[in-house]
């Protein structure tokens, strides 16, 4: 059975859209696409490396596949850590108004509940989830989600899509490991810890 996992960039306030460039997502008026850039260094390249190592599959909502599919085809080096297991591996696409997918290996889903757990069911390692802000909030609404590697970045916007909604299922989780680069973006991994617990500071 496979883990799914969601690696997903982050702002101090909580903003995951377009960190990777400025036409990536531009909805809602959005005007600071690639604000993750300036951040990246060699521990942030070591650790994404790594994480893309684990991967069995893939499963990318419609933008971000869109944005994948222009790019990483083109990348043939065999060695390179994010392209190759991108190409090789199966992509399991969200979406409802995509008809034809031109990346080899690539898969609709169209009813994601149903269909992502029984990717889950039949798969095996990492089922990972990159960027997909949509997608993510009906995988967290619906307790699809293992892990979440979570890499926060010292800049606040004041608008764009959230990582996490007003739908999200009630849950816990542990932190694994914590670490900061030098550039300042703090990296944290976090698997599930079964529900949430309750308590009180209350006396009496």
């Amino acid at each position: 059975m496979a883990k799914l996992t969601l690696t997903t960039f982050v702002t101090l306030d909580g903003v995951m859209q377009a960190p990777g460039g400025s036409a990536e997502d531009t909805s809602g008026g959005f005007a600071h696409g690639g604000w993750s850039f300036p951040y990246a260094d060699p521990e942030f390249g070591q650790f994404m490396a790594g994480v893309f190592s684990r991967a069995g599959a893939f499963l990318l909502g419609r933008r971000t596949y869109q944005v994948f599919a222009a790019h990483w085809p083109q990348v043939t080096d065999a060695g390179h850590p994010i392209a190759e297991p991108l190409n090789r591996l199966p992509k399991h696409v969200a979406s409802r108004t995509l008809r034809e997918l031109s990346w080899s290996g690539s898969a609709l889903v169209r009813n994601v509940a149903p269909e992502v757990a029984q990717l889950k069911e039949r798969l095996e390692g990492e089922l990972q989830v990159h960027g997909s802000a949509g997608l993510v909030q009906t995988l967290l609404a619906n307790d699809l989600v293992d892990g979440i590697n979570l890499l926060v970045f010292p800049v606040v916007l004041g608008s764009g899509k959230r990582l996490f909604g007003t739908g999200v299922v009630p849950a816990a989780f542990e932190l694994s490991e914590s670490r900061a680069t030098g550039t300042g973006v703090v990296i944290s991994v976090y698997r599930r810890a079964g529900p949430v617990r309750y308590g009180s500071f209350a006396s009496g």
